[in-house]
This record gives C-alpha cells, structure tokens and sequence, in this order.
C-alpha cells in the first residue's frame, strides 16, 4: 500500500469516531442526527478528502499519519466548541476550512525549503515584528484591526521555526565548536552563546511586556531544542535551562502578576473564587469525569470562563472521562513521532530543523496548556492545536502542518540526496553512510538519529507524566475533590435530588429541601438564624458549613442506611430523598443562648454533662441563611460588614480563659494532694512571682484565706503562687490535657479549634503564675496558653459535673430515612476521666460558694443550688471579656453552661457581664427539663 492510500485508509477510519463526537453533541442539544445537522463533520472530512487529493499532487512522499492524526485532533476540536460555544461554532468552521486552505496552499507553493531559506533574515525580521507588536502602546496578546482581531504570536512562531531551521543549518558548524577550554572541559566562547543569550532576551522581554508566558516558555524550549538537535551538544541544554531558572526567579521577585500565577498553581483552593477560580473550576471537572467521563454534554465545564479556549481539555476529560483524555494526549503523542520521524528522513538538514521546529511547536504548546489545566505546572493561557477556539492558532498550525507535510515529500532518507545548510548535495547510501566529499559539512544521518531519538524520548515521558498526573487528578483524588465544600459542580447535581431535613431534638425543623417547578430543589431554612452556625449553609457557589458539611453524604442519602433497600438503592444509582438528621439542640434551650448574646459578641455552648450532648450552641453575631450569599462574597472578596457573623465563636475562636481556667488549677492541686479547699493561702493585693508582678482584680487584697474562698473571691496572686510554687508548669499543662488543651476531638461534627498550652519547658516562673489565672502572657516558640474555645471551657465545667469523666460532645442524636426508619443513635462516649469523684465534688463545693458568696451571684436561681465560676481575660481592648462557666443542680448537674462575651466588663457596669447571661439560660434548660 503507497503513502497515500494509507492516508486515505486512516482518513476513512477516523471519519467514524468523529461523526459519532458530533453526533452525540447533536442528541444533547435535542437535535436529531442527519446529513443536514451532520454537515459540518461531514464537511470537514471532506475538506480532508480534498487535501488528501492535494498531496498526491504536490506531497505524494509525505508522512502519511499526519493528515489523518490531525483530522482526529480537529473533529475533536469542533466538537466541543460547538458543545461549548455553539455561538462560535460557525466562526471556528471557517477557520478550520480556511486553514485547510492554507496547508494545501503552502504545499503548493513551498515546493523546496533550501529555497525558502534564503530569505531567513526576512522571515527572522517578519517573525520578531509580530512577536514583539502587543508590546505597541495599549495592545496585549490580540491585535485588533477594525472588527478583526488575531494572535501575531502564533503566525510569529511559523516564521521563527522557519529562520532558526535556515540559520541552525548554514551555522551549526560553528555552532558545534566550543572553544573556551576550562580543566578537561570545553566551554562556548560569547559568539557561540550569542543566538541563545538573544532569545532568551526575547522570552524575557514576551513574559515581561505582554505576559504571555506560554509564548515565551515555547519559543524558547524551541530554540533550545533545535539548537541541541543541531549541534548535539548537551551543554546548550545545562545553560538554556539554567538561564530560564534564572529568569523564572527574576520574573517571580519582580512582578506580581507571576506570584499571582505562581501562588494559584500551588493552591489554587485558597482563592477558589477569584484568582483560583478557573483552575479550581477545571480540577472539580476532572475530578467528575473518573475513568470514562460523565457523557458528552453531560459535564459542567460551561462553568469555567472562556473554556472554549483555554480550558477546554478539561472539558474533554470530564465528559469522556481519563482514557478519552489520554487518547488525546496520545495523538499529540502520535504527532510528536510521526514529525519527529519526518525530520529523520529528511534529506537536507533545512528540511529536517523545519520539521523538528513545527513538531516541537505544536506538541510543546499542547504539554504546556495541559500541564497547566491539569495543575502539573503554573497555567500559562495557550491554546490547544487543533482543538481550542480560536483562529489564529488553527491557522498557524495548519499552516505548520504543511510545512511538515514539505519535509516529509522531500527525501525519505535512503537513495536520495541530501543537502547540508550551504545546499552542498551528498549521498544517502543504503545504510545510512555519507559519500563524497566534505564529510563534515553534513548532519551525520546516525548523529541526528540519536539526538531525534532522546528528544523524542524525552517528550514521550514528558506525555507520560501527563497522563500520570491526569489519572492522580481523576481517579486517586475525585473523591476529595468531589467533597470539597467549595465544590458546586457537587452541589449542582445534589440540587437535583431531596437532600435530607436537618431538625432539634424536639422536632422543630432547621433546615429542608423544597422542590421547584423544574423538579430541582433548593434548601430553606425555615427558622431563619436560629442555630445557624450549627447547621450551617449550603451554599452552590461557596460551598457547605456546619452540620450541612460533616453530614453531607448522610443528609445525601450515601451513608448510615436504615435498610437494605437504601443500600441497593444507593448502589443502583437510584435517586431517592436523603436522611433526616436529628440534632440533640433543643429549640428553646437555643433561643435562650441567642437571646442572651443579643448586642456583644461573644459564644455560648449548653450540653448535658452526663452524655456529652450539646444542647445549645450560640454565637453572635449571627446570621440569616437567607442573607449568607452575600455575606460570602463579602468574604471572598476581603471584606466584611457583618463583624464576622460567619465565624462560630464558640468553636473557632481562641479566648483567653481568665479566671475559669482556675477550675483547671484546682484540679491539679486537689487531684494530686497538694492543698484542699480548707488550705490557707496569702492573698495579697500584689505579689511577685518570678521577677514577675501579678495583681488580684481592683487591687483588693485578702490577707490570709482559705483555697475555698480564694475560689470565691477569685484571687489571682493565691491561685498564681498556688501555681507556680506547688503545681509548675508540668503538671499544669498535664491537667489541662485531660480536659482536652492540646488535642482534637475525633469525628467531632463542627470544626473545632484546639485549645492551647504551652510547652512546660519554655515557660517562666511568672507564665506559669499566669497561666494559673487563666491568662496567656509567655512569648516562645510554642503558642502562649492557656488559650480556650469556650466549647473547650463547657468540658471542663461537664468533667467536674459528672463526677470527673469527660463525655465527649456531639451534635448528632439521630438519622432517619424517608420513610422514619432509624439508621444511627447516638451514645454517650467517654473522652476520659480527668479527676476522682472527691475531686470533683471538692471543687463542685467551692464553686457554689462562688455562686452564693462569691463573684457569680447573679447566676444564682431561686430554688436550685447553681455551681460556677467567673472569670475576667484581659485583652488589649478596650474592655476586658467576661466568662462564666457552671452547671445546676449542682447536687445532681444535668445542664451545663459556659458564656463568654467579648468586652463585657465595663467597670461598675454588669450589663455586660457573662453570669446574669448564664443565669437566663440555665434556667430555660431546667425548664424544659421540668426541674424549675
């Protein structure tokens, strides 16, 4: 079979699988298949047909692979714009015709490149022009010209690739030759590295002026890789490379238009809205597309800006999914040998640098967009040969295909002549071996086979790489992708099926699924802010919070089944209404905690000391879920109006405990016998502790009192000389880890920030006094402490509570499926014993004392014994934060409280003070509980 109706053989395999592309494009956009609808892939095979024609006329040597690999890329191409872009479609037909014209136009008019070569300096000159005209005043990348507009970028390339093949040939002699010796190694002289220094000078002066880093990184790995290919010597590649290491350092310390890129690349996620909005876009794409994809027109890569361009493998990917993507990649793969073979066979060493040029142009592009797409390097905003959008592309890469087509008509390698640079005719024997005269005039056949064969060898694992990272991003990582909060192509198909209800214990729904009238369904939240920052929002721009994210896939119907039917179900891909999530908050208990915040920022957390259940848990400033979209933006964006209304102040703020950290204290002191609450202890006014001041609050001193009333009072020099006399810095921070400083709470339902200590050995005598107190004040490399979230300081009231065991908290009372049947309930789960029963009575005995003659005594209630303690954090504020942490009845506890308001001590002023708050709600829990 002859080249040619191998061509056409591959042409007629290909015409299938593109026809059947644009079909299946045809049936999502609710278009019956047919010869009128099917015209435009119909269409471009026959303008293939016709350019197959063309090249038995005047290319009947050429490669025959090339045409068809490149019909392929284009049916492809075609394709997807008209899926993506169907207004561009037709532009981007003409473009695809008009660049057929230009490969059979360039075959008919370059018959021999030795004779295009001499007029290299006009094409070096055309080329340099149109690379460096963005840089005119007020235009970038796109020249525009009246209504049209185009990318003098890529027609630079063909001219460029045309010079370098004409000089390389006629210099690379010299080129050859290193001259500078230095020990046993010869080192190019200043004339020999002046082409390389030149274009490096131009890259730079494109990524700089234009930024355009894709263009600068292509034209100068072309340059380098031909002039590797030309002279064979290795160390073109150790400074090429070094010289863009360089430039890439000087690019990112000096514009910050680079760091943008640069940071994107590497987490992409921080900014998902804005700078890493694309990429972000592109992976949750790939990650859908899994192993075979979502289905052509199936995907939501529409979601991505300009797709159609830039982004439009991810497109492919997602919806033909990892072998439709790695197909792809391998007709570039496909077209990197065929071109790469062509310059083998080529018989003059111009013919052979044009081929390895046009084939390092376009496969080099193609690695470069994908790469970034796929997050394997920094995205660079090229387009994909053949495939992109876009017509000044398409029209310089058709015009290299017949470039490459010229190459391959010119000599086939074997019995035929072949022409150095200076157009000096020798002999291709048989085996490969030159005859004649002036042997080192001519690229050795040999020689250039090695250096084709380890360039080739190096794209290949460059493709390999490729297809490693691809499968990585849609395979090894789509499930986390798939669950990340700010994921909303997740979200988007999730508005499709009834997610599940979330609700209080005592059945007051929080949030729900309401269908529309296109059968979607859109979460409300009929109970407005009430508990928000516990079920949280779900958001399909920004993502999922709260009990709406750690319970996603139950509220999804994917997890805790009540029946085997939900299992089979779920497997089958059968949509059925997600699981009902029952909280342990109770309505009223929670109204109460937000009631009390109204006006001050601060938190409250409510649980149930016996089982670890959260009965309330409030923050403010609050939020409405109908007002969350715009609060989000607000953030996304750097701002914020509301006082941090999103932030839960009772799970991800650190406070300074104050004085309720002395319940800590305490339980180090009583646990491990070194005082009872009958110890006398000197409480001055001031007292000096390590070189250190400390200072009881309105400078009242006490005298001598017993460790009960110092509790009362809430003495800071006792309980610091108590701490850093007999408890030390060791012990302390050992208490305080059982009560849950320093460590995380498994499967914990919110997200929580861990309570801080610091390390023992770093901290002074006067820290640790401090740090009794419950004020953070040391400065070394471990974080000052104690620093508490005020769920933190809830466990450690619930540990003396309950009789010194810890429950660990949780939100989570139970699940159900649509139908009510119950597929989780929850149970009680120690976190640990922190201290003996005695102990715990012991201090549940003095912070009565603290309710009934002490600091807390407007948290006292009529009828009930209540257990507390206050506390002050100062701050560097205005005013300093007030806290309160108990429980009741302290005889038999089965609610405990822990408030803190930021700034509520205002002097004389007890309006802002935690107790009275604490007072009000205790007293809501004990309602309900029918104990007042």
């Amino acid at each position: 079979m002859t080249r040619r109706n191998t061509e056409l053989l591959l042409l007629c395999l290909a015409a299938p699988f593109v026809i059947l592309l644009f079909s299946m494009v045809l049936v999502k956009q609710d278009t019956a298949p047919s010869f009128e609808t099917l015209a435009v892939p119909l269409g471009l095979f026959g303008a293939f047909i016709v350019a197959h024609i063309a090249t038995r006329f005047f290319a009947k040597n050429a490669d025959p692979a090339i045409m068809p690999i490149v019909f392929g890329l284009s049916g492809i191409g075609i394709a997807f714009v008209t899926r993506l872009a169907p207004d561009l479609a037709i532009r981007q037909v003409m473009w695809l015709f008009l660049g057929i014209v230009l490969m059979v136009a360039t075959l008919a008019i370059v018959r021999n490149l030795d004779k295009l070569a001499r007029y290299k300096y006009t094409f070096m000159i055309v080329g340099i022009v149109l690379l460096l005209m963005p840089m005119l005043p007020g235009s970038r990348i796109w020249i525009k010209i009246g209504g049209f507009s185009f990318q003098p970028g890529e027609i630079a390339k063909v001219c460029i690739v045309i010079f370098l093949a004409s000089y390389l040939a006629q210099n690379r002699e010299m080129l050859s030759v290193f001259t500078v010796r230095v020990g046993r190694f010869y080192l190019p002289d200043a004339a020999t590295l002046g082409p390389l220094l030149v274009m490096w000078g131009i890259s730079f002066s494109i990524a700089v002026f234009e930024k355009d880093l894709g263009s600068a990184l292509v034209c100068f790995v072309l340059f380098l890789t031909m002039l590797y290919i030309a002279s064979g010597k290795k160390m073109f590649l150790v400074v090429g490379f070094g010289l863009a290491a360089l430039g890439c350092v000087i690019l990112y310390a000096a514009f910050g238009h680079i760091q943008i890129r640069v940071n994107t690349w590497l987490d992409p996620f921080s900014d998902a809205m804005n700078t890493g909005y694309q990429l972000c876009q592109s992976i949750y794409s790939l990650a859908d597309g899994g192993m075979l994809g979502v289905g052509v027109g199936n995907g939501l890569a529409e979601n991505i800006p300009v797709v159609e361009s830039d982004f439009i493998f991810a497109a492919i990917a997602e919806e033909t999914g990892l072998l439709g993507g790695a197909a792809v990649l391998l007709l570039f793969l496909c077209l990197a040998i065929r071109g790469f073979a062509t310059a083998a066979r080529a018989k003059s060493d111009v013919s052979s640098f044009v081929a390895v040029g046009v084939t390092v142009t376009i496969v080099l592009q193609a690695f470069i967009i994908v790469g970034g797409v796929t997050r394997l390097i920094p995205l660079t905003g090229l387009t994909l040969p053949f495939i992109s959008q876009g017509g000044s592309s398409l029209l310089a890469s058709f015009i290299g295909i017949g470039l490459l087509l010229r190459c391959g008509d010119e000599g086939t390698g074997i019995n035929s002549e072949m022409k150095d640079g200076t157009g000096r005719m020798r002999a291709i024997g048989a085996h490969g071996a030159t005859r004649g005269a002036n042997d080192s005039s001519v690229l050795g056949r040999v020689a250039l086979g090695r250096r084709l064969t380890s360039t080739m060898v190096a794209f290949a694992l460059l493709f390999a790489l490729l297809v490693a990272n691809l499968t990585y991003v849609m395979v090894f990582m789509a499930d986390e992708y798939q669950s990340y909060p700010g994921n909303n192509h997740t979200l988007y198909r999730e508005a499709k099926t009834e997610r599940g209800s979330i609700s209080t214990y005592d059945g007051v729904v929080l949030a729900e699924s309401v269908q529309q009238e296109d059968g979607t369904y859109v979460r409300t939240y009929p109970q407005g802010s009430l508990a928000s920052h516990v079920v949280g929002y779900y958001s399909q721009q920004y993502g999922l919070s709260g009990i709406e994210q750690s319970m996603n896939d139950t509220l999804k119907g994917q997890e805790n089944f009540a029946s085997w039917s939900d299992v089979v179900n779920y497997l089958a891909g059968i949509n059925t209404p997600g699981n009902d999530v029952a909280l342990t908050l109770n309505s009223k208990i929670q109204q109460a905690a937000e009631e009390v915040l109204a006006g001050y920022k601060g938190a409250v957390v409510v649980m149930d000391p016996n089982t670890g259940a959260v009965l309330a848990l409030a923050s403010s400033p609050s939020y409405s879920n109908a007002d969350v979209e715009s609060l989000l933006a607000e953030a996304s964006s750097g701002s914020d109006s509301s006082g941090g209304a999103l932030i839960n102040r009772a799970t991800n703020a650190l406070y300074a405990p104050g004085s309720t950290f002395k319940l800590v204290t305490l339980a180090a002191l009583l646990e491990n016998g070194l005082a009872t609450e009958n110890t006398q202890v000197e409480s001055p006014a001031f007292a000096t502790i390590g070189n250190g001041e400390l200072s009881n609050a309105n400078d009242i001193g006490y005298g001598t009192i017993t460790l009960k009333r110092a509790t009362e009072v809430s003495s800071n020099t006792a309980f610091g000389a108590l701490g850093a006399e007999k408890v030390g810095s060791d012990l302390l921070i050992e208490t305080a880890e059982k009560f849950g400083f320093n460590k995380s709470i498994d499967d914990f339902e919110l997200p929580l920030y861990t309570s801080l200590m610091p390390d023992p050995e770093e901290m002074t005598e006067w820290e640790t006094a401090w740090a009794a107190c419950g004020q953070p004040v040391g400065q070394h490399e471990s974080p000052a402490g104690p620093q508490a979230t005020v769920m933190q300081m809830a466990m450690v009231a619930s540990a003396i509570a309950n009789d010194g065991v810890l429950e660990t908290p949780y939100f989570v009372e139970g699940v159900y499926n649509s139908k009510g049947e119950r597929s989780f309930t929850a149970s009680a789960k120690a976190y640990g014993t922190v201290m003996s029963k005695q102990t715990a009575d012991s201090i549940t005995d003095m912070m009565i004392g603290v309710v009934e003659n002490g600091t807390g005594y407007e948290a006292a209630i009529n009828g009930v014994e209540v257990a507390g303690k206050t506390g002050t954090a100062e701050t560097n504020k205005e005013y300093n934060d007030s806290w309160f942490v108990g429980f009741a009845p302290a005889d038999n506890p089965s609610v405990v409280v822990a408030v803190a308001i930021e700034e509520g001590v205002h002097g004389n002023d007890e309006a802002g003070l935690a107790s009275p708050r604490a007072k009000k709600v205790l007293e809501s829990a004990l309602q309900v509980q029918g104990l007042l």
